[in-house]
């Protein structure tokens, strides 16, 4: 995507500043300026392309729109506050959306018997506190790579360590995670 920024500017340049009214051409110059910026944040928050796409495209929108086509006077900060709010807003939207499908799913399951809903409940807030006894380090990459679903390589960059490095914490975390679990059932029985 970094790429395909760069190779299209020369393009862009100039069908598009053919096209826009002289007093929206202050959101052309703000994109040219923010955009790489823009976008790297949103990776950040969003993790894939599509995602980022369309924050980007709907930050600008929202830009375009404000107050009666008025710039606004920290245009910068404007720019990048209006972006990290819809990005959130997507990721709130997919965690419902996640949750909403997996209780569609739990229902079905649980509802053969009352049994079987209590050990499901047990079992995950025996792992919620299993997971709260990690170190900080393994805690943050399985949180990150288990609950985030971002890649080795995001979650490296995010917490200053290699990719490997982040497979091998997770790796730990996993076997302390089983070790301390299967111990909680033994006790249960």
């Amino acid at each position: 995507m970094f790429g395909k920024t760069a190779s299209y500017e020369l393009t862009w340049n100039f069908a598009v500043s053919e096209t826009v009214d002289q007093s929206q051409r202050w959101i052309l110059s703000a994109m040219q300026r923010h955009g790489q910026e823009l976008i790297t944040m949103l990776w950040r928050i969003l993790g894939n392309e599509q995602d980022v796409c369309d924050a980007y495209q709907s930050t600008f929108l929202q830009l375009a729109h404000y107050q009666d086509r008025k710039k606004p006077e920290y245009a910068k900060a404007y720019i990048f506050r209006t972006a990290s709010n819809v990005a959130i807003s997507m990721l709130r939207h997919r965690i419902a959306e996640r949750k909403r499908l997996f209780s569609t799913q739990g229902v079905k399951r649980d509802l053969s018997s009352p049994e079987k809903e209590l050990d499901y409940k047990y079992l995950v807030e025996t792992l919620r506190c299993c997971m709260a006894q990690l170190p900080e380090h393994l805690r943050n990459v399985v949180a990150l790579r288990d609950m985030a679903e971002l890649s080795y390589a995001q979650i490296g960059r995010m917490l200053g360590i290699s990719p490997a490095t982040a497979r091998v914490y997770r790796c730990k975390a996993v076997q302390l995670l089983a070790v301390w679990m299967g111990k909680g059932k033994e006790e249960k029985q």
